[in-house]
């Protein structure tokens, strides 16, 4: 089960689906859930920052930075509160959003965040670095991430029906077990092979069998689904998952770090940026 479950506060549009998610998911687990949200920069990083530009008063320019996070934790214990959840805790970071909650993930069972949302016309893009949140946790962590859409409504992500990509990978493993918690709790968990053929030195004669009866000992309701399709590997998860009508996609996060730059495989990133519905993900 999951007992700590952290959700990253930054006051967007994007943050009332991702609490109502990980609300949900406390009160189905009797979980502690944590908000988390930073300044944005460190006070040491800000004042060196300031003192090279001469800027006066850099003390309360950042106690401006901490006060608005505090409002941000504020609303967010409110609405938690509202949501019937009982265990809430509001921790405020001096730090970038992506370290503060890279850090903060050692100490909680699952991570839940929002998918990327593309600029408003007229608007600046987010800086790189927060563009890729999803990304730079899931890869950079030891804990799954739980990626909510920007307009995800209903009722997430404790979902009936789950899609889960299996293709004998660590990643996969990793994510299948992270999410044991919710499979046992579904309905009906579609064990998707996409194209197993290709890697049949990882499925052997019967491609799926052996995760399946693993599964099925973890009291997961499981059906093995091969899927031979020309399409890409994310494209058919997602049209497993919308022709289910699936709550939920679970999957490995594939990549590597080069130089600070999060470099994703294309099914992750094809997921992460398309996904209709919640998605775990592991690396």
């Amino acid at each position: 089960m999951y007992k700590t479950i952290i959700v990253h506060i930054d006051g967007s549009p994007r943050q009332a689906s991702r609490v109502a998610a990980a609300a949900r998911l406390a009160l189905e687990h009797d979980a502690h859930l944590v908000g988390c949200a930073a300044t944005g920069i460190s006070w040491l990083d800000y004042a060196l920052l300031t003192g090279a530009t001469g800027a006066p008063r850099p003390q309360a320019d950042f106690d401006d930075l901490r006060q608005a996070a505090a409002r941000r934790l504020d609303d967010f214990a409110q609405q938690a509160s509202s949501l019937g959840v009982a265990s809430v805790e509001a921790r405020l970071a001096d730090d970038a959003a992506d370290c503060a909650l890279l850090l903060q993930s050692r100490y909680a069972d699952l991570v839940v965040l929002s998918r990327d949302a593309d600029a408003a016309p007229g608007t600046p893009e987010p800086p790189p670095r927060m563009r890729r949140l999803p990304e730079y946790i899931a890869l950079g962590g030891v804990r799954p991430v739980l990626i909510v859409p920007p307009d995800c409504t209903g009722e997430p992500p404790v979902a009936k029906t789950v899609v889960a990509g299996w293709d004998g990978s660590m990643q996969a493993l990793h994510a299948l077990v992270a999410a044991l918690p919710l499979l046992r709790r579904a309905d009906s968990v579609r064990l998707a092979l996409i194209n197993p053929d290709q890697m049949s030195e990882r499925h052997g004669e019967q491609p799926g069998a052996d995760m399946a009866l693993y599964l099925a000992r973890q009291s997961v309701k499981v059906d093995v689904v091969l899927e031979r399709t020309h399409a890409t590997a994310g494209a058919a998860l997602m049209a497993l998952a919308r022709d289910a009508s699936a709550g939920l996609l679970v999957t490995g996060a594939y990549g590597h770090s080069r130089y600070r730059e999060w470099m994703l495989g294309g099914v992750t990133r094809e997921l992460l940026e398309h996904a209709a519905v919640p998605l775990l993900m592991a690396h």
